[in-house]
């Protein structure tokens, strides 16, 4: 034998281990947890966030960055509640159209900056509550009222479900005498509807400093949504929720955002997308830089998924970076998009796609202005322009906080 031909044989046995290696250790199981998933306390002793989360092993979803850094909150309403086990009341606020973020942490007590194991110690006088950022001209707090009574006990005066304890109870924390006023008038229909077979014991009480929980708290029902749903329904929460209200945790009138984003024909939209634009967004292509629609457009408004129209960034956080690409400092809702790693070039990168289309948007580096320092570096192929004076009519009313003069 030559050789040439040993050193090609030599050569093909390498690139076999190094393809088939990796690819051995992804197809194993994670061993069940024997715990019993009913307490959220005992339960966080044995399921790491993260873990639960079932992915594509040949695409990679990473977490880079927090959603609360991100995004910018300060023109929106809030609203606090107190409902046991704050996992499962992130998700049914953050889900609707007109809600731009829900935080996991603790109010109540005097302690400040409480950790999660002090809290659920039971010695801080804190609750597990949630922070619920929106758009009061979108979403009413009588809307959220209703959203909240729908996904608790109110009727339980010693925790929620299977979670026990001062820390674990329901109360509303009223900012005003506007929401004080909604809030007792709330109560006292829902006291009144005949739906429970115990008056309802959740407190109205005046708001107290709020500290954001542990970032892994924070979006666990996404982060961790195997280990969420098991213990969502072995907390009991889920059984009682689905029994009084028909699984309906979402009160008729209001719209989700899978709802609005994720309910369009993708072949339709692809369909309708020029060579480039199919070349970025399905192809992971890259357009030719000073050379798109967008690197040096000034109006104000929004751009989102040319497949999905779902909103991705705004121009209050475009800015001039000098790469002839359109760039931002931050999304305008951290829920329409994923990141997942990029191994394409010798240099580790983040690609950004859009949650619901999957459509290729580009990828973010951490050399932009402040207040994020990131560089979301995108093709304007990828999206479509939406200028202020038509949002509300295209349905992106909720984001026009974002324009108005503070």
């Amino acid at each position: 034998m030559s050789r040439i031909a040993v050193y090609i044989i030599m050569i093909t046995l390498i690139i076999a281990a190094l393809v088939v290696l990796p690819l051995s250790g992804k197809g194993t199981e994670e061993k069940s947890n024997s715990v019993n998933p009913e307490n959220s306390e005992e339960f966080m002793k044995s399921t790491e966030p993260g873990k639960g989360k079932t992915e594509d092993p040949q695409v990679k979803e990473v977490s880079p960055f927090s959603e609360s850094e991100l995004q910018y909150l300060a023109p929106y309403d809030t609203a606090v509640f107190a409902g046991g086990c704050f996992w499962c009341l992130e998700r049914p606020f953050e889900e609707l159209i007109g809600v731009a973020e829900v935080i996991s942490g603790y109010t109540g007590g005097t302690k400040a900056n409480p950790s999660y194991r002090e809290v659920a110690s039971g010695m801080t006088d804190h609750r597990e509550a949630i922070t619920v950022y929106y758009n009061e001209d979108v979403l009413s707090y009588e809307q959220l009222l209703d959203v909240f009574w729908r996904n608790i006990d109110p009727t339980d005066p010693g925790g929620q479900f299977a979670d026990r304890g001062g820390h674990y109870a329901t109360g509303i924390f009223v900012q005003n005498g506007v929401q004080q006023k909604s809030a007792a008038e709330s109560k006292q229909r829902m006291d009144a509807s005949g739906r429970y077979d115990a008056p309802i014991v959740t407190e109205i009480l005046p708001a107290r400093p709020f500290y954001p929980a542990e970032e892994y708290h924070q979006d666990y029902y996404k982060k961790s949504a195997d280990a969420y749903t098991r213990y969502y329904h072995g907390s009991g929460r889920g059984g009682f929720i689905a029994e009084l209200w028909s699984s309906a945790k979402t009160p008729e009138g209001l719209e989700t955002k899978a709802g609005r984003w994720n309910n369009f024909d993708k072949e339709e939209g692809m369909s309708k997308l020029n060579q480039i634009q199919y070349h970025v967004t399905q192809e992971n292509g890259t357009e030719r830089a000073f050379d798109n629609e967008y690197w040096d457009n000034k109006a104000e408004g929004i751009y989102v998924d040319i497949v999905s129209g779902e909103p991705l960034f705004s121009s209050t956080d475009k800015y001039k970076s000098g790469t002839g690409w359109p760039s931002f400092t931050r999304p305008i809702d951290p829920d329409n998009v994923t990141y997942h790693e990029d191994n394409a070039l010798f240099a580790k990168r983040v690609e950004v796609r859009s949650k619901n289309a999957d459509s290729h948007l580009g990828h973010v580096f951490k050399d932009g202005p402040q207040p994020t320092g990131l560089r979301y570096c995108m093709n304007s192929a990828a999206l479509r322009f939406v200028p202020k004076e038509k949002m509300a009519s295209e349905g992106y009313e909720q984001y026009l906080v974002l324009f108005e003069e503070k």
